[in-house]
């Protein structure tokens, strides 16, 4: 059994490794997302290193250990499935469930997250579009593009999102753009790429260069 504290910082490692393909993770970066002071990271990391749960060198980074995944990708994978929970039964905003499932994820009941994920009915991607790692840690992969790569008159369905912040979300919900919506691109500007979309065969809408950029989709 780990602290919350512990199951942050592994998930936080994962999460680096993922986003920005590291095979090491910095301990600034480490930093940065928690908002922390490195030595304070430096501390941290110390103790999993003791615990055998990364492999930590000073100046050189960091990466997770097989036994530090398994925790990590648990964690993550009873975050999302909360998300899941939050979002269709409880009807929160997909904009609201990250905070509230951030204190659910560190439940250490693996039973109560089994009979939750049937409950579910077994979702395969959260509230963000994310994937939700199956109980023996596996992830399917998805092929996803941003919305600003696509061209002109491609017909695409929203599948995901890359920036998860609060204000990108409710800035979303003005739009009526969420996962699912299936858009065809009407005109791309060729000064800055901003877009005009169809949604749903009905309403036309600008979509910012900068909210293209944090869209993703797959074909429709």
């Amino acid at each position: 059994m780990y602290s919350f504290t512990e199951e942050n910082y592994l998930k936080t490692i994962y999460h680096l490794s993922q986003q920005k393909h590291l095979e090491n993770v910095t301990t600034n970066a480490i930093a940065d997302l928690l908002q922390t002071k490195a030595a304070s990271v430096t501390d941290m990391l110390k103790k999993l290193a003791d615990k055998k749960l990364i492999l930590y060198v000073k100046y050189q980074g960091v990466n997770l250990t097989e036994k530090g995944f398994k925790v990590a990708i648990g964690t993550v994978r009873k975050h999302r499935l909360w998300e899941v929970f939050l979002f269709d039964k409880l009807k929160f905003g997909w904009e609201e469930v990250h905070e509230v499932a951030e204190q659910l994820e560190h439940i250490q009941s693996d039973y109560l997250i089994d009979k939750l994920d049937t409950f579910l009915n077994y979702p395969s991607v959260d509230p963000h579009g994310d994937p939700i790692p199956g109980k023996d840690g596996t992830i399917k992969s998805q092929t996803l593009t941003l919305l600003i790569d696509c061209k002109k008159n491609a017909q695409v369905v929203i599948s995901g999102v890359k920036e998860h912040s609060v204000a990108f979300l409710q800035r979303l919900n003005e739009m009526e753009l969420c996962l699912g919506k299936k858009l065809k691109i009407h005109e791309i500007n060729e000064f800055d790429r901003c877009m005009i979309v169809m949604i749903d065969k009905e309403a036309k809408i600008l979509v910012s260069n900068e909210v293209a950029k944090n869209i993703l989709v797959s074909e429709a």
